[in-house]
């Protein structure tokens, strides 16, 4: 008896690993041609397990098969598997009555492949703080939210739902208040705050921990911001306006009454130069100054002309009192004569230019579409596929696009070891596409299949989703 259970064991020991248990996951990509963001390249045939919201194993297909079975096995196919996409500056807003059509644009983000969305916050900056919890908790569908809760701004300010600041001890204040909060980051707009005061608040924010965005006062230079502790320049403008020669001249006159906004920027125009551009384009590196780009929105303003957008299909997923916000920069634009229609052509140009200075300089470049309310025609989720696609018309390759949208907004959070690539212990948040963006970044529109948080969105669930908001917008639409 003994030597019989010897000689079954011995059997058991020589038996191939295929016998030994499998692990098991949630679900298994098999076959998949998983794109190296950072590397720029291929890698044929993988396979990647999930399990919760993570990823626990990437490898070649035939290995990983070997080891892992799961509760759901996706046939890639030999598509191409990207990691999540990022919208890195987003509003959601239109006061209270338009709560539920702001709540209506989260699957729409999803439908079109972005995982993660950056709030540069409106004026329901509650609201949107607490959606990122439900979010978080499984409570509410959409992407990750990260928001920057309400703006930090100056005394009766343009724009609604900020923090109101008169002095260092309100700055001081609200600083408190936001950490309280719990924010993401910071957002500081310009519209009444003093020049003073938005420095002290980029010195504040950064000693308190936090990054900060925001807009620059055309009383400042764009390098006493970045020295003072700005994060993100939002709006490629202000990147151009930092490769003005005689920017620091133009600063002084404004701030002293000398000149108005028209005045400087004209002579900004007229003062750029590419050496000086570079230069600032260098500190930026140095001070680890990101630069969101937000180039589909003012072009869609500057060449209303030409296209008006109000046959737009999209416009059938966006709420009608959303789309209401839309006419104050539409009705504005119309105001223009030829004379005015032509410079904001030109200017939008000038400053799409300086999108390969940036990139020459090293400066990280994050994807970001100013979509929301107010902004016309710049739509949620679909905006962003704009944006890549304006990134490589105007220099950049299709591989350093699809960093600006997979990598940047990461390493702007400091999150890179938990998103912005395929590997194992990272999120589980990818987009399986169609065709390679690494050759075209239209490809990014291809959408198969959307891993949200180890959670896969297939091409059925994702027609649900825009059929759902469809349906929607239409009862709204309906409504008297």
């Amino acid at each position: 008896m003994k030597r019989l259970l010897s000689t079954l064991l011995a059997g058991l020991a020589l038996l191939p690993m295929q016998a030994a248990a499998k692990e098991r996951a949630d679900i298994l990509i098999r076959h998949a041609t998983i794109v190296d963001v950072e590397h720029a390249r291929l890698i044929p045939d993988q396979a990647v397990a999930t399990t919760g919201d993570r990823i626990v194993a990437v490898g070649g297909d035939a290995e990983v098969a070997k080891q892992w079975s799961a509760k759901r096995t996706v046939d890639a196919k030999a598509r191409y598997l990207i990691p999540g996409l990022w919208d890195m500056h987003v509003h959601f807003g239109g006061g209270p009555d338009l709560i539920e059509e702001n709540r209506a644009l989260l699957p729409l983000y999803v439908a079109h492949g972005i995982t993660t969305v950056r709030d540069a916050s409106g004026d329901l900056p509650l609201q949107v703080l607490g959606w990122r919890d439900e979010i978080a908790k499984g409570a509410l569908f959409g992407p990750t939210l990260l928001s920057s809760g309400p703006k930090i701004e100056g005394i009766k300010p343009i724009w609604k739902g900020t923090i109101e600041t008169g002095s260092e001890a309100d700055v001081d204040a609200a600083v408190a208040r936001l950490k309280t909060l719990n924010v993401d980051f910071v957002k500081i707009t310009d519209s009444t705050l003093k020049p003073d005061l938005f420095l002290h608040a980029l010195r504040q924010v950064r000693g308190a921990g936090l990054r900060a965005s925001g807009h620059i006062p055309m009383a400042l230079t764009v390098g006493q911001a970045v020295d003072a502790g700005i994060s993100s320049i939002e709006h490629l403008g202000y990147a151009f306006k930092a490769g003005a020669e005689d920017e620091a001249a133009i600063a002084a006159d404004f701030a002293a009454g000398r000149i108005d906004r028209a005045e400087a920027n004209r002579r900004i125009n007229a003062s750029f130069d590419r050496d000086t551009a570079m230069a600032s384009y260098r500190r930026f590196v140095e001070k680890g100054v990101f630069v969101t780009p937000t180039l589909n929105g003012g072009r869609i303003i500057a060449y209303l002309d030409q296209d008006d957008h109000k046959n737009d299909d999209y416009l059938a997923y966006i709420g009608p009192r959303l789309r209401a916000t839309y006419t104050w920069r539409v009705e504005r634009a119309a105001q223009a004569d030829a004379t005015a229609i032509a410079a904001r052509h030109d200017q939008i140009e000038r400053e799409a230019a300086v999108l390969p200075l940036l990139q020459a300089a090293g400066v990280t470049i994050m994807a970001g579409t100013d979509a929301g309310f107010l902004n016309s025609f710049n739509y949620p989720g679909i905006g962003l596929h704009d944006e890549l696609g304006l990134y490589t018309r105007y220099g950049l390759t299709p591989a350093q696009a699809l960093s600006a949208a997979t990598r940047a907004g990461p390493a702007w959070f400091g999150t890179l070891d938990r998103y912005g690539s395929i590997d194992r212990g990272k999120a589980a948040d990818m987009v399986l596409l169609d065709r390679n963006p690494l050759e075209d970044i239209a490809a990014t529109r291809a959408i198969h299949a959307v891993i949200l948080r180890g959670s896969v969105q297939d091409r059925a669930a994702l027609d649900r989703m825009l059929a759902e908001t469809r349906a929607k917008v239409a009862a709204w639409n309906a409504r008297p």
